[in-house]
């Protein structure tokens, strides 16, 4: 066993034995071991968080992920798996001390079954190359994060990703059928099958959402599903978010599950119209999208329905996209509203917390409360028809003790999402960002039970150590500082 070092001399003496032995397996081009290079690595989406690690590798097959791991295993070294770097919770910064396992080289598609209608993948294929390969056959891959032109399903997997059209379609859990994956020790696992059912312990729901902390996924098998015959998209503008979200609440008590139901506020609206020119009507207060899709019938009816609810409820103007075109174009905007943000402020903090859809108005109205008692501008833009906030806190890093203010007032929306019923997360994942407010949601009874399920699946720790659970001392030290 290769014992824990902590001085540079030691770091750079296990890093020059690493180097050593993985040179005997991988190719010169597949270990970054330059600062410089290091650099692209020492944070994910949310570069608030950074740390370089000792080392870089990307391998390409299987066989060298599993000596890899193994190494690592025998020596106690932390091993960070990474792919395409979009998360927004840290889950990817890398340890110090430790290597950062690279997974973009295993980027193709494997197979396809338009039969079966099922793609294998590899974790570092892309989430909108998967629609865009079966598109011709008539199918698509439904789980849709707004950073699917660039994200990977291996990272989809790890976060439990969703996106817009979560609401009817679920969230990644819900579409993939099984995985191949590689354990601390570097042993080998297959979970799922190709079947609705399968024998023993149900896994899948275990690991998928794990953010790397039990496992890593080197092989993907994916549900997918027939294009639907006609989809529209209905927008409409309101004077309050309030109304907005009572508009929300009315959609689903009419029986209606939409394609996509979602909200964003003025800061988001005008950000995004100045970036897309989407046509988005700058003087509204709140915009919901609301996608209806399914046989064209079927669609026809509904959008008239969902038409006529948001004119009842105080839709100042409604808006129905009449051709695929116009339905992209109206989505184009949703989709860049997190970079459009970045227009309008130097920096901004993207939150990720759950509620109840009957909460939406009060939470709201309770986030602008903060907003003005914190003096930060927050632009609202979320998955309103299942109750997924992501409000963007705007701030100026450069300005001293701002950034610490912001991590504080997002810190307590998330404790707001739970005090209301609701979760720190729906599908950015805990990483560092919200490892404090596990306290608020979880016992220590149930913090124990999480780290059983570690100690089972990764008993030397070297698995993406300190994210996703926090070790009950500092849940206690937390909790004290609330009292």
């Amino acid at each position: 066993m290769y014992s824990s070092v902590t001085s540079a001399s030691s770091f750079e003496t296990r890093k020059k034995l690493l180097i050593e032995e993985m040179a005997k397996f991988l190719p010169s081009d597949s270990i970054i071991a330059d600062e410089e290079t290091l650099r692209v690595y020492e944070c994910d989406g949310l570069s608030a968080y950074c740390e370089r690690p000792l080392l870089t590798v990307l391998p390409d097959s299987v066989e060298d992920v599993q000596k890899i791991l193994k190494l690592c295993h025998r020596w106690g070294v932390p091993v960070v798996a990474r792919g395409a770097g979009t998360g927004l919770s840290a889950g990817a910064t890398p340890s110090p001390d430790g290597i950062l396992l690279s997974l973009a080289r295993f980027n193709r598609i494997l197979r396809i079954d338009p039969e079966a209608r099922t793609a294998t993948v590899q974790p570092g294929v892309r989430n909108l190359a998967i629609s865009q390969a079966v598109e011709p056959m008539g199918l698509f891959y439904a789980p849709d994060p707004s950073s699917q032109i660039a994200c990977t399903i291996g990272g989809n997997l790890a976060e439990n990703s969703g996106g817009a059209h979560c609401l009817k379609y679920g969230l990644t859990v819900h579409n993939v059928l099984a995985f191949e994956m590689l354990t601390a020790e570097g042993e080998r696992v297959r979970v799922g099958g190709q079947g609705l059912d399968n024998c023993g312990f149900d896994l899948l729901p275990l690991i998928i959402g794990s953010e790397g902390l039990l496992g890593v996924i080197t092989e993907i098998t994916v549900k997918l599903l027939p294009s639907p015959d006609a989809a529209q998209v209905i927008m409409a503008a309101f004077d309050s978010v309030e109304k907005a979200g009572d508009a929300v609440a009315g959609v689903i008590a009419k029986g209606i599950i939409p394609a996509a139901l979602e909200m964003m506020d003025r800061y988001a609206i005008q950000a995004a119209e100045d970036f897309v020119r989407a046509g988005y009507p700058t003087n509204a207060e709140a915009l919901l999208l609301c996608e209806i899709d399914g046989v064209r019938e079927e669609v026809v009816e509904y959008v008239e329905q969902v038409e006529g609810l948001f004119r009842e409820l105080g839709a100042v103007a409604v808006r129905t996209s009449q051709s695929d075109a116009e339905r992209a174009l109206l989505w184009k905007g949703r989709k860049s509203a997190f970079p459009a943000v970045g227009r309008i402020s130097p920096d901004y903090y993207c939150m990720d917390g759950t509620i109840p859809r009957s909460q939406l108005s009060y939470v709201l109205t309770r986030m602008r409360e903060m907003s003005e008692e914190y003096g930060l501008r927050v632009a609202n833009v979320f998955h309103a028809g299942d109750g997924n906030l992501h409000p963007l806190i705007m701030f100026d890093a450069n300005v001293p003790g701002e950034f610490e203010k912001t991590e504080e007032f997002g810190g307590r929306i998330l404790e707001l999402c739970v005090a209301v019923g609701g979760c720190i997360t729906g599908e950015h994942g805990v990483g560092l960002e919200k490892i404090r407010q596990m306290s608020a949601q979880f016992s220590e009874a149930e913090l124990e039970q999480f780290h059983a399920v570690k100690d089972a699946f990764d008993p030397g720790g070297v698995l993406n150590p300190g994210k996703g659970v926090p070790i009950l001392r500092r849940c206690q030290e937390y909790r004290s500082i609330g009292n």
